[in-house]
């Protein structure tokens, strides 16, 4: 008898293994309903990336019952920093992914909203920036890559995130450390990372930097090849000497974390504090980690807060001497091309009426038909600026131009004329390049100028 279990009996057994679990459940209670998260960056970039990790990571450990993800791209996250700063304040279930990129954005585009108007949470990851070449490319080591780069800075161009970010700023360190001026740099910015890695693989850059984690499908299926990587140590996941290994002292690392509206309540700070901190310990993070070949750099509280005021002071003094920290030393393409040709047109077309009247004694009336001869010549010139702006040069491309130009008015005196142009074009690249500091194509010229 003493063998035989009731039913009362096993009620009670059962009821003792059902409470243990019933309690695990109420601790898993998720601590928001809906999480949004905004990634001020167009999707497939580092920071769409983490979000979406943190998405993933923050629903498997049941910290959130659900979790969305926006996009607010443009001007390397200042637009979605300024969206998110002046439409979400006070709001305690919304969080946007930063990070020193931002920091470096703020710097260069000068926003007037800063990461200091918004609410610091936390550091999430650090990543270092890999330089890569397509496949096919004629570069087989950095070694030849940054020969070229001395001997033609200009011909080189180099594909990247935003203007400002850590990008630009690896390669313009990479520059200073082998006696190149940085304001050479043929930075091409791209908003998002899904853009870049178009133009790297499609060879309209010479070199891509980026992130680990964002090439890391192209390096494993083969289509780029890593030439170097700014860590301080070679790194056992990746079988690529790093920078200094090759002879250039510079080690930089990307990091983001995470930032709240302004004007939440301390209670809500501590909330998502809380949440963060459970995130970074969970394994689906650890996992995230380890997929994405992110450094846990996790630091949050007022820790969190003295870091980045530190950091900014630091990207100041890195973009003042890159001379990347004002809009004026960004990259000659950030003018745009059109304003940049309808400018060097008017010029011409100014220096042609005047040359031809100072000749005439006046502006004379021209034969029919003339007129349209005049604009045909002038559109030829628009047209080999265009060709030959990139590979020959500013002031190759221009004096071309500028001779056209003329040559549709007056076809009298070509030689005089083309003098005029090549002084004409070498006054508008020094304006540009020394003065503005706005870097034009040299082209051919760059060892002489």
């Amino acid at each position: 008898m003493a063998d035989v279990v009731t039913p009362r009996a096993l009620l009670a057994v059962l009821l003792l293994v059902a409470a243990p679990s019933t309690s695990a459940a109420q601790s898993q209670t998720p601590s928001y309903g809906h999480l949004r998260l905004i990634a001020p960056a167009a999707p497939g970039g580092g920071w769409d990336q983490t979000a979406r990790a943190m998405q993933q990571a923050l629903q498997q450990a049941g910290l959130v019952h659900t979790s969305s993800v926006e996009n607010i791209p443009g001007a390397a996250g200042t637009i979605g920093l300024a969206r998110f700063a002046s439409s979400e304040g006070g709001n305690g279930d919304v969080a946007m992914v930063s990070g020193l990129i931002m920091l470096a954005a703020v710097v260069t585009h000068q926003s007037p909203v800063t990461l200091r108007d918004v609410t610091p949470i936390a550091r999430l990851t650090g990543e270092y920036e890999v330089i890569v070449v397509p496949s096919g490319s004629p570069f087989g080591s950095l070694a030849e890559l940054l020969d070229a780069f001395k001997r033609n800075p200009e011909s080189i161009s180099w594909g990247g995130g935003s203007a400002g970010g850590t990008d630009q700023i690896l390669a313009g360190l990479v520059a200073d450390a082998i006696g190149v001026s940085p304001r050479r740099v043929n930075y091409i910015a791209f908003s998002g990372g899904g853009e870049s890695m178009s133009a790297i693989l499609g060879g309209q850059v010479s070199a891509g930097i980026n992130g680990l984690a964002e090439f890391a499908p192209q390096i494993e299926s083969g289509t780029v090849r890593v030439l170097g990587i700014s860590s301080a140590e070679r790194l056992p996941s990746l079988d690529t000497p790093t920078l200094r290994e090759q002879g250039i002292d510079v080690v930089l690392e990307n990091w983001r974390s995470l930032v709240a509206p302004p004007g939440i309540s301390a209670q809500q700070r501590r909330r998502l504090v809380s949440v963060i901190r459970d995130m970074v310990q969970s394994a689906a993070w650890r996992d995230t980690l380890a997929r994405y070949r992110w450094n846990d750099r996790h630091l949050d509280g007022d820790a969190f807060a003295d870091f980045t005021a530190s950091e900014e002071a630091r990207v100041r003094a890195i973009l003042n001497k890159l001379g990347t920290g004002s809009p004026a030393a960004s990259s000659w393409r950030s003018i745009g091309a059109y304003p940049l040709l309808v400018l060097i047109s008017f010029v011409g077309i100014a220096l042609a009426l005047g040359v031809s009247a100072v000749k005439s004694g006046g502006l004379t009336a021209e034969p029919a038909g003339a007129g349209w001869k005049a604009l045909l010549i002038i559109g030829a010139g628009i047209a080999l600026d265009l060709l030959l702006l990139e590979r020959a040069g500013f002031i190759v491309a221009s004096s071309v131009l500028f001779w056209l130009t003329a040559r549709a008015f007056d076809r009298t005196h070509p030689a005089r004329d083309g003098l005029f142009a090549v002084v004409l074009s070498v006054a508008v690249y020094v304006l540009f390049v020394r003065v503005l500091q706005v870097p034009l194509p040299a082209g051919v010229l760059a060892g002489l100028i």
